[in-house]
């Protein structure tokens, strides 16, 4: 009798051991209230730290405040590329501010094995180690944007880390927008942006519970 509880207290201990662990180890989520609905991501830390790390900042000292949506790629409007994608861009937009950190190590697609596919959010960059602030979000499986991809002439590809789990129905309502060329006639406004807590549950409902 003893041995048995001995081996369902060791049973029980385990258990709980891999439950701490999954909590542990389990993606951060970030909601994004848009004026045109919500998106909530999860975010890779432990397969791309830097980006991560450098996203989080950015939310977590509120440095996203008044910024927005404001670039729509869609396939009718690069007719300079003969490489084409579809995604959305939003962050601080590229003017002076001091919301802006440095820019960020290049993690490709290669090392993290985070794909662009659809609903996958990455950063935007210039040449590799220039990403900061921009980020993106992919409409549809974008692979000219990974490691070897040919939408950059660099071939090193962008810095995938996180991916949507709800709302790409306002991802698409975004890009469908009306734009001047890629520039959004009216930027989609971020009107928050935050991380939720462990085990919260993603509503459509801005003010649920679920969402705080």
């Amino acid at each position: 009798m003893g041995d048995r509880r001995g081996l369902m207290l060791t049973a029980l201990l385990v258990l709980a051991s891999l439950v701490c662990k999954d909590l542990q180890e389990s993606a951060p989520r970030i909601l994004i209230q848009t004026d045109l609905g919500d998106i909530c991501i999860e975010v890779y830390s432990e397969k791309a730290p830097i980006t991560v790390k450098n996203f989080l900042r950015y939310v977590d000292e509120n440095r996203y405040k008044a910024s927005s949506f404001y670039r729509v790629v869609r396939l009718d409007n690069q007719p300079d590329n003969d490489v084409k994608i579809e995604v959305i861009q939003g962050g601080i937009g590229f003017i002076e501010s001091d919301l802006r950190l440095p820019p960020i190590s290049h993690e490709t697609t290669r090392k993290t094995g985070i794909l662009h596919k659809r609903g996958t959010i990455s950063i935007a960059r210039a040449e590799p180690g220039t990403a900061s602030s921009e980020i993106f979000i992919c409409v549809g499986d974008q692979p000219e944007l990974d490691f070897g991809g040919r939408r950059n002439p660099d071939g090193q590809g962008f810095a995938a880390f996180g991916s949507v789990i709800k709302g790409m129905e306002v991802v698409h309502a975004i890009h469908r927008e009306p734009a001047d060329g890629q520039v959004l006639t009216t930027p989609v406004k971020i009107l928050g942006i935050r991380r939720l807590k462990k085990g919260a549950i993603f509503t459509d409902s801005i003010g649920d519970e679920g969402s705080k």
